[in-house]
C-alpha cells in the first residue's frame, strides 16, 4: 500500500532517529496522524522548545538548560575525580547505579580512524585541560568495551600520563563484556564495574 506523501515523510523523518526501525516509525507516525491535532502541536513544540532550550554544559559538555549543568554545580560531588565518558547516555547509565560521586567529561565521540575520527574531532583538549586546570587527582575512563573505546581509553591514557604523571588513570572493570556499550548495561553490572575499576 502507498501512504499519502506526507505521512510517507513523517515515517522517513521518524525512521531516522536512532533505534527506531521501520515498523516503529509506521507505528508512531500513524499515531500521530490519527491523533486529534493538539497532540500533534504539543509534540512539535516541545521538539523546539528542546532543541531552543537545551545546551552543552560549558564545563563538562553534558546536556542542561544552564551554563552549568546540575552534577558540576552540585558542592557535594567530588572535584577531584573525573569520569570520562563518550555521551550523554553514558552520565545517565553511571548516575543510575547511584556508585559514583565525581563529575564528568562527554568527548562527544570516540576515536575511530576508519572513520576518520581522530582527537582533534573529539573533545580531547578540553579534557587536558581541565585535568590541567582544575587540578583533577583521578580519571576515570568510562567508555564502551568496543575497539573504538579502548583504542580511546589508550590514547587518552597514555596522553594524560605524559603531561600529568601524578593523575591517577583507571578504567571501569570487571562486569563489562567485551563489545560492550555502557548505555545498554544494567545498573547492577555497570555499578560493579566502576567499583571495581583498574588501573590504566
Amino acid at each position: 500500500m502507498e501512504l499519502p506523501d506526507s505521512l510517507s515523510k513523517l515515517v522517513a523523518a521518524l525512521g531516522a532517529l536512532p533505534s527506531i526501525g521501520p515498523k516503529s516509525a509506521q507505528r508512531l507516525a500513524l499515531y500521530i496522524a490519527e491523533s486529534p491535532e493538539v497532540v500533534a502541536f504539543k509534540l512539535s513544540q516541545t521538539l523546539v522548545d528542546a532543541k531552543k532550550n537545551i545546551k552543552r554544559c560549558t564545563v563538562c559538555f553534558s546536556l542542561t538548560e544552564d551554563d552549568i549543568c546540575s552534577i558540576c554545580c552540585d558542592v557535594s560531588r567530588n572535584k577531584k575525580i573525573v569520569a570520562v565518558v563518550e555521551k550523554m547516555t553514558d552520565v545517565i547509565a553511571i548516575e543510575n547505579t547511584g556508585s559514583y560521586k565525581g563529575l564528568y567529561h562527554v568527548l562527544g565521540g570516540l576515536i575511530n580512524p576508519l572513520e576518520h575520527i581522530g582527537p582533534d574531532e573529539i573533545r580531547v583538549k578540553e579534557l587536558f585541560d581541565r585535568i590541567k586546570d582544575e587540578e583533577v587527582e583521578e580519571v576515570m575512563l568510562a567508555l564502551s568495551f568496543t575497539i573504538e573505546g579502548e583504542a580511546t581509553g589508550l590514547y587518552l591514557g597514555k596522553k594524560i600520563k605524559e603531561q600529568n604523571p601524578g593523575v591517577e588513570i583507571n578504567r571501569v572493570g570487571s562486569g563489562m563484556p567485551m563489545g560492550a556499550d555502557l548505555t545498554y548495561a544494567d545498573v547492577a553490572t555497570l555499578a560493579r564495574a566502576i567499583e571495581s575499576k583498574r588501573s590504566v
